[in-house]
Parts: C-alpha cells; sequence; structure tokens
C-alpha cells in the first residue's frame, strides 16, 4: 500500500514570496500575457498607486513648509491643486506672509495715537504773485548770449540761532483734549482691520490683481469736483476750488481709517474729500493770502506753503493753524515734513529746514542759482532740485551737501520723488529721468541721457521666463488663452516680466522714447513698481519703474495742464488748470478694505 502525504494548499501569495525577484517578475510578465486588455487597464491603474511616493506629504509640517518656502507663489498656487494635505500645507499663512513682506506688503493694522500731534498740542505757542504758473520758478540760462549770466558755485550752510530773530509766528495754546471735530465726513463703509484675522494669501492675491490692472491700465475714470448727484448744499459751488488747482495731497486719517484728498488752488484755500464717498469734507482757508502751492500730511498734521512766501503747519484734529512760518523773501514752492524736521524751498534760490516739536530754525541750505523748484525727504537725506537744471543731495542734519548732479536735463527741473537709492526727475525739456545716485545710471524718456538696457541686455534669464499674465473681465484681450489661477480671470501666455513679450524686449527704448510728454513735466512720483508723470500736455503717464517700459496713457482726464499727481496701490488722483480733481481707479470691483494706503 503506498501513502500519499498530502501538503496544504499555498496561497499566491505565500508562494510569491518563497520565490526570487526574478521568479516573481517572470511569473507577473506570463501571467499579464494571459489577461485581456480591459483587465490590464485596471490593473495598470493600481499599480500607479503602488509607483506614487508622497514625499512631500510625509514630512512634517516643519519641514514641509522650509522647502514651500523657496518655491515663487505661482508655484504654490499649483500645489495648493495637488491633494488636500499638499493644499493645507500650500496655503499656511506663514509662506503668503513672507511673499508679502518680500514685495513690501503690508496688512491693514489698527491705527497708532497721532505721537507728533499729541507732543505739539502739548505746548503753549503764541500780496500774491500772479503768473502763469506760480508753483514753477524762473530757469537759468547759461548760453554766453543771456546777459546777467553769473557764475556761483559757492555752498553756504547757515545754521540758525532760534533767537536771530526769524518771523515764525505762533498762534494761541491748544487745548489738551479735543472732544470735538469740524468734520462732516461720512462713517467709512469697510470694515476695520480689528474685525478679521490677516489673510495674508488674499492680501498677496489681491495686490497682483491690482499689479495686472495696473499693468494693463484698466481703471475707471471720475472726477470729484463734477461729480453729479450731490444735494446743492453739499455739492454747490460753495464747495469747489473757483481756480487752478495747485497741489493735492493723500492722507489716511490715523483716527478713523479713512482715506482723504488735500487740494491747494490758487484761489488761496485748501480743501479736504472723503475718497470713499467722493464728497466734499471741509475748506481751509483765511492764512494764505496767495496760491496754495505745495501740501503735505502725516500724522494728523498738514503743511502748506504758498506764493504769499508763508509755510503754515496745520492741527487736523483741532482744525486750527500750529505755526506761521515767514523767512522765505520769495513764493514758498514745495514743502515736505516728517517726524523730526520741516523743509522749504523757495524762488529766493533758498532751502529752510526746521526741526520739531517747536519748529525750530535749523539750517538755510545755499548753493542752487535759480528757483529751488521742489525738495523731498528721505531718512537722514534731503534732495533739491532748481530751474539751474541740478539736483543736490543734502545730509539733513547736518547740511552737508552729498552730491551734486549737474545738468542733469537740458532744462530746468520741475519736479522730483526720491527712495533711496533712486532718485525721480521731471523737466522743463518734457522728459523724465530716473537714476541711481550712487552709480549716475538709470533710465531716460530722452534718448541723449538714457543709460538702462533692455531686458534682454541687462536682465538674468529667470526674468524673462514667459509668466501668465491676468486680465480683468473688464479688459479682455482677443488673445486670452486659459485660467488664472490667482483669481479666475482670462490669462494672456507670454508676457515677461517686464511687461512685454518675450523677443520684442529691444522695443523697450524704442517705445519709451516715442511716448515721452510733450510739454513741461511738472509732477513725478513713483513707488517700488511704477513711475507716474504728468505734464503741462494735459496728459498723465505709467512707466515700469525698474525698467522704464512705457505702460499707458491716462487721457480723457484733463482738458488742461496737470498740476499735481498722487498714487497709491489702488488709484491715481490728478489736478490741474481745468480745476478738475480726477481720480483714476484701478480697484474697481476689488474688496480692498484690509489693504494698508
Amino acid at each position: 500500500m503506498v501513502h500519499l502525504t498530502l501538503q496544504p494548499t499555498r496561497s499566491p501569495t505565500e508562494l510569491a514570496r518563497t520565490m526570487s525577484d526574478q521568479d516573481r517578475e517572470d511569473l507577473a510578465y506570463i501571467l499579464l500575457q494571459l489577461l485581456p486588455r480591459s483587465r490590464l487597464a485596471v490593473l495598470r491603474d493600481r499599480i500607479n498607486s503602488l509607483l506614487e511616493f508622497d514625499i512631500l506629504g510625509l514630512l512634517p509640517d516643519e519641514v514641509a513648509l522650509h522647502v514651500l518656502s523657496y518655491l515663487p507663489w505661482q508655484s504654490l498656487l499649483c500645489c495648493s491643486a495637488v491633494n488636500r494635505r499638499w493644499r493645507a500645507l500650500a496655503e499656511d499663512p506663514s509662506l503668503w506672509k513672507t511673499l508679502c513682506r518680500a514685495r513690501g506688503i503690508e496688512w491693514k493694522q489698527p491705527f497708532r495715537p497721532l505721537d507728533l500731534v499729541t507732543l505739539l498740542s502739548s505746548m503753549t505757542l503764541e500780496s500774491p504773485i500772479d503768473t502763469d504758473d506760480e508753483g514753477m520758478g524762473d530757469e537759468i540760462y547759461t548760453s554766453s548770449s543771456e546777459p546777467g549770466y553769473e557764475s556761483r558755485n559757492s555752498i553756504d550752510v547757515a545754521p540758525i540761532d532760534s533767537n536771530s530773530g526769524s518771523s515764525v509766528k505762533y498762534t494761541p495754546t491748544l487745548k489738551q483734549a479735543v472732544t470735538g471735530n469740524n468734520r462732516h465726513s461720512a462713517p467709512s463703509s469697510l470694515p476695520t482691520s480689528s474685525s478679521f484675522l490677516p489673510n495674508y494669501k488674499l492680501l498677496h492675491q489681491t495686490h497682483t490683481r491690482l499689479y495686472m490692472r495696473f499693468l494693463c491700465s484698466s481703471y475707471r475714470l471720475s472726477t470729484l469736483q463734477a461729480r453729479p448727484g450731490g444735494r446743492p448744499h453739499e455739492q454747490g459751488a460753495i464747495n469747489l476750488h473757483t481756480s487752478t488747482i495747485y497741489c493735492l495731497q493723500l492722507y489716511t486719517n490715523p483716527q478713523t481709517g479713512v482715506q482723504t484728498l488735500f487740494t491747494g488752488s490758487k484761489d488761496k484755500s485748501i480743501r479736504e474729500w472723503d475718497l470713499q464717498t467722493s464728497q466734499f469734507i471741509r475748506v481751509v482757508h483765511n492764512i494764505h493770502l496767495g496760491s496754495v502751492l505745495s501740501l503735505a500730511a502725516h500724522r494728523g498734521l498738514l503743511c502748506s506753503a504758498g506764493s504769499d512766501s508763508r509755510v503754515c503747519l496745520w492741527d487736523l484734529v483741532g482744525n486750527v493753524p500750529l505755526f506761521v512760518i515767514h523767512d522765505h523773501t520769495d513764493s514758498v514752492l514745495a514743502v515736505r515734513f516728517d517726524e523730526k524736521r520741516l523743509v522749504s524751498c523757495s524762488k529766493d534760490e533758498t532751502v529752510r529746514t526746521y526741526l520739531f516739536p517747536n519748529v525750530v530754525p535749523h539750517l538755510i541750505l545755499e548753493g542752487h542759482r535759480a528757483a529751488v523748484n521742489t525738495v523731498a525727504l528721505a531718512g537722514g537725506f534731503l534732495a533739491s532740485a532748481s530751474g539751474d537744471r541740478s539736483i543736490r543731495i543734502w545730509n539733513a542734519d547736518t547740511g552737508g551737501l552729498l552730491r551734486v548732479f549737474e545738468n542733469h536735463h537740458s532744462r530746468g527741473i520741475a519736479s522730483i520723488d526720491f527712495c533711496p537709492p533712486y532718485i525721480l526727475s521731471g523737466s522743463s525739456d518734457k522728459h523724465i529721468r530716473l537714476i541711481d545716485i550712487n552709480t549716475g545710471k538709470g533710465w531716460s524718456t530722452n534718448k541723449e541721457l538714457d543709460t538702462v538696457a533692455p531686458p534682454n541686455e541687462s536682465s538674468t534669464p529667470e526674468a524673462d521666463l514667459e509668466l501668465v499674465t491676468c486680465v480683468d473681465e473688464e479688459y479682455m484681450s482677443p488673445s486670452i488663452s486659459g485660467v488664472c489661477n490667482t483669481c479666475g480671470h482670462g490669462v494672456v501666455l507670454g508676457a515677461s516680466a517686464h511687461g512685454t513679450i518675450p523677443g520684442q524686449a529691444g522695443m523697450l527704448r524704442l517705445k519709451r522714447y516715442s511716448n515721452a510728454h510733450t510739454g513741461l513735466v511738472r509732477s513725478v512720483c513713483m513707488n517700488e513698481e511704477w513711475v507716474v508723470s504728468g505734464s503741462y500736455d494735459s496728459t498723465v503717464k505709467m512707466w515700469n519703474r525698474k525698467t522704464g517700459a512705457f505702460i499707458g496713457d491716462l487721457t480723457g482726464g484733463h482738458a488742461g495742464r496737470v498740476f499735481g499727481i498722487g498714487f497709491d496701490c489702488t488709484k491715481i488722483v490728478s489736478v490741474g488748470e481745468d480745476q478738475r480733481i480726477c481720480l483714476w481707479d484701478f480697484a474697481h470691483g476689488i474688496d480692498t478694505p484690509f489693504i494698508k494706503l
């Protein structure tokens, strides 16, 4: 009799484990050949899941966030679409806060007390020239055919003794606590920043969308002084300027967070406007005896300068003047101030500085050979520009002359903006120029002064990589292709980082030259991204600050010369000879209560 030993049946898994890797591979291939095509497709999907290995998802949060911190915002948006884990990581507030900080973007924080006004309030304080453009001094001519030209290269810096009889007039004692506020501004229709936590991704996306609006010149134009629909007692002639508007100043009220606009006019008055409601708020008058030529506002104070040679400092809370300074011997063309000092310049060819909190006369800076048309303050530096075609950089503390740019333009300089190391200027020669004061190099609408290279000559390869440019629905282009991950609108493929199409960078200069102003450039200003200029040719123009690329013309606003411009990340405001206050709104339809202006 034969005895058979029965072996227990092995499962396929147990059998496979006893085989070598090569035997298992051969067996798997044989089995796959025996399966129908439909089953192979199902099996392929099951195998793919084994091949995928989410390294980032398996990392601790701290390590994963550190890896993602090296990515640009476009890549973070792509990562957020992978899965829930990646989305949670890619939308972490710390990543977007870092990106916002790199671009200088801030969430609107609760407003701090009026430190400077409080300090000033604690103290006890005791015929116009009618020219065509009172805010501009005469130019100096260096041609030998011009009679009376005299070369003056000496530079005098004279500290002033506070007891030397300087004509600084004082007003009566201010009350320590101002319980009344002679303002009639409408309350803000937007929530305050304390009503919600910071959303840095939303903040970054909103700024990106606004950037694209500027890039595409997508705005809505309104005119404050001509806005229809107001009630007679609100919008009547008594609340409007009656002559040329020479200057403006955007200002955010530290108490309410409401942004307002101050305008100064040839009618000797200063008027304040609420930009949220477009309504007149109040008028400041009976101080200047001539045209108001320059305005500056900061932390509850308003400073004005006029053709009556006066500089006036106002307490905006108490609605009373603090100081009236009458030191210049001719029209005061510009005034600026910060927490430490006040600076003014005049047709008398001098720049004067005063120190807070007592507005004590400090320095008289001399050396310009013609009217000093404008000044700018930036930290401990002071820049002045004149009809003698020069720009001078001073040490604001000592009065020492640090740098002189002679013949910076071919004619007198009318306007500057200063953000070290860059200085921007506009001139009677109809051109604008931006340079680095350390190297003297930069771009200009005058090809003879242009030293910047087009993007394909100077930029890194990464800077010319193709990006996706978002276009709002109000500004749709025929070449739209795809959807923007940032805001969901249509996109144009092929726009470069410089606002031009790759391969066309060589046209950058020609476009800049052909779109130069055709009149005196009366006002210029800049931020990290844009340059805005206003001219006697009735236009307001936009430029890329880094490359000088022409962005667009803001036409249809003014019917006369443009005298003043100002802007922030949501709007451009301009005033001029036609008495219009034009508001170019780039944030229409976008929720911006958290945007710090």
